[in-house]
């Protein structure tokens, strides 16, 4: 056992020692390129050796998959307070030739934000979370660090007839959310969130502060869906809020296979993609014990009693009767679609820590035509063959069938009824666990084949998934790209490497999954340019030997953890 206890601290010991002499070299560099403030720049960097850096690390990590021992961990977080503070953090990343992950909220279902296999620096937007409401101009200037919870509150301390349609999960970091594109429950009335961006800040890769004026329509376009990682580091999104009635209505209704639910699943896929645009009605498929249960979570922009008058012509299986349904108002239904008790102050949306993360597992696909009442009961046998993942269908319709695919980044407009989760979770830790409810997960995903959209099977961007393609950004780069790419993107991908080329030749803003530079770049080996001299010739250069033995403890601290 001694040389496995001695090799552990010097593993350690040299990962610490990494760690420490990046942090000396980008303090250096960030206190170089920051005018002076009063924040004291060092509170704003962790390294390995940092008593809080776990716990910095840990904070905003949603899905346990990737909070294990064996997960990469980055040399540095960074959390920056002011904007200056991510445009130096870009500009020393770049210097020090270490790949940046950008985090917002954490939802990142691969966890893209919080680790690589590359040596990389975690650039932390907790901090930058103003929201600032301007009713009379009907719009909201709100950073990236922000939640959708801190949105919709700063929003209802305003106004009651005010909202904005984005998603249902309070702790969705905004940065990410937008930028991915951004769904919720008010989409089929005034589309996704990235429909209702007015302005952006966005720090480029040369470490510039732009606005829309500055950075141009193209990469303004680029960043309402395309997804900001690939283009720089979003800062900032001037949103327009959109009018909701001071009461809404929301109720659910379940069926199970013994109470027709499959009659119910086929009337539903008729009528919730053609409805009042108003009126959103998720679905849940939930696998039980020879059963299936099936069930409408419905919010309409209205009252109760034109809901039930709407819904008695539409959809009469449904029986909808008044004292099934719940008035409120929209903030009160945001708290509804959490979970939250009736009566429960708004004051909880500001609370950015979830009861736990689970393991967890997400997958995608549109459907655009109805599935079959005979197919529908073979993927009933299906799900209980399997009895582990559940299914959410998500419908469009409404103003999503009316804007352009080309509007933005985000294709999946007109022609696509609703969109599929396909959604696991788990609380067992440990590789054989992950490896049986993802792979059930892939099982049913094929069993979908046949009923959804095909050449290319699409695919939402926000629902990250690994399986369907990964960059190693060698000389297939847009090759290996473009598999994914056509599939979150179809043929908006085209027109996001064309601005990733103008924007960002070096590829320096790269994940697994990030636009790919034009077909002429090949990007450079990942170590290839790092090195920790920030100012040439200073006393701050370290000498060969000692940035050889850098480079070592770099590539051990990645190579297992303990």
């Amino acid at each position: 056992m001694l040389p496995l206890v001695v090799l552990l601290v010097f593993h350690v010991s040299a990962s610490w020692a990494a760690s420490a002499s990046v942090y000396d070299n980008f303090l250096q560099c960030l206190n170089t390129n920051t005018n002076p403030s009063s924040t004291q720049l060092s509170n704003i960097i962790y390294a390995q050796n940092n008593p809080s850096y776990s716990s910095v690390l840990r904070a905003y990590i949603r899905n346990s998959r990737f909070n294990t021992t064996s997960t990469p961990k980055p040399v540095l977080i960074v959390t920056p307070s002011a904007a200056s503070h991510v445009q130096a953090s870009v500009v020393c990343a770049k210097q020090l030739g270490i790949q940046l992950r950008i985090r917002s909220g954490g939802h990142d279902y691969e966890g893209l934000s919080y680790w690589s296999d590359q040596v990389f620096i975690v650039l932390d937007m907790f901090n930058l979370r103003s929201v600032t409401v301007d009713i009379e101009d009907s719009s909201v200037w709100v950073q990236a660090g922000a939640t959708l919870g801190e949105l919709y509150y700063r929003i209802s301390e305003k106004s009651k007839i005010h909202g904005f349609p984005a998603g249902v999960c309070p702790t969705v970091g905004i940065g990410g959310h937008i930028s991915g594109g951004g769904y919720g429950n008010m989409l089929r009335k005034f589309g996704l969130a990235v429909d209702n961006v007015l302005d952006a800040q966005i720090v480029d890769a040369k470490g510039r502060l732009l606005d829309r004026k500055a950075m141009g329509e193209d990469l303004f376009w680029a960043i309402k869906g395309g997804g900001g990682g690939s283009f720089g580091v979003i800062v900032a999104y001037k949103l327009k809020l959109v009018s909701v009635p001071e009461t809404v209505t929301v109720f659910q209704a379940a069926r199970t296979l013994e109470e027709n639910a499959t009659d119910f699943v086929s009337r539903w896929q008729e009528v919730a993609p053609t409805t009042d645009d108003g009126l959103f009605m998720r679905m849940l498929l939930q696998p039980g014990s020879n059963t299936v249960k099936a069930t409408i979570i419905a919010e309409f922009l209205g009252n109760a009693d034109q809901l039930v008058s709407l819904l008695g012509k539409q959809f009469p299986e449904l029986g909808l009767k008044k004292e099934d349904c719940k008035e409120m108002s929209w903030i009160e239904s945001v708290l509804w679609w959490d979970n939250y008790d009736n009566g429960t102050s708004p004051n909880v949306l500001l609370d950015r820590n979830p009861d736990h993360a689970n393991f967890l597992k997400r997958k995608s696909d549109y459907v655009q035509t109805p599935i079959s009442k005979s197919r529908l009961e073979l993927l009933w046998k299906k799900m209980i063959e399997i009895g582990k993942i559940g299914l959410v269908f998500n419908p469009y319709g409404g103003m999503m069938s009316r804007i352009p695919a080309s509007a933005t980044p985000f294709p999946h407009r007109a022609g696509n009824l609703f969109k599929v989760q396909y959604s696991v979770s788990w609380g067992e830790a440990g590789a054989e666990a992950e490896k049986n409810y993802t792979t059930d997960t892939r099982r049913l995903f094929r069993f979908m084949t046949p009923f959804v959209s095909k050449n290319p099977r699409r695919a939402f961007l926000n629902y990250r998934d690994l399986d369907i393609g990964v960059n190693k950004f060698g000389n297939r780069s847009y090759e290996q790209g473009k598999v994914y790419g056509l599939k979150y993107f179809k043929d908006n991908f085209v027109r996001l490497v064309k601005v990733k080329a103008a924007v960002d030749p070096e590829n320096f803003f790269r994940n697994e999954q990030s636009i790919p530079p034009n077909p002429s770049f090949h990007s450079q080996p990942p170590f290839s340019s790092l090195h920790l001299d920030v100012n040439e010739g200073s006393s701050s250069k370290l000498s060969m030997g000692k940035l050889k033995l850098v480079l070592v403890f770099l590539f051990v601290s990645f190579s297992f953890c303990i």
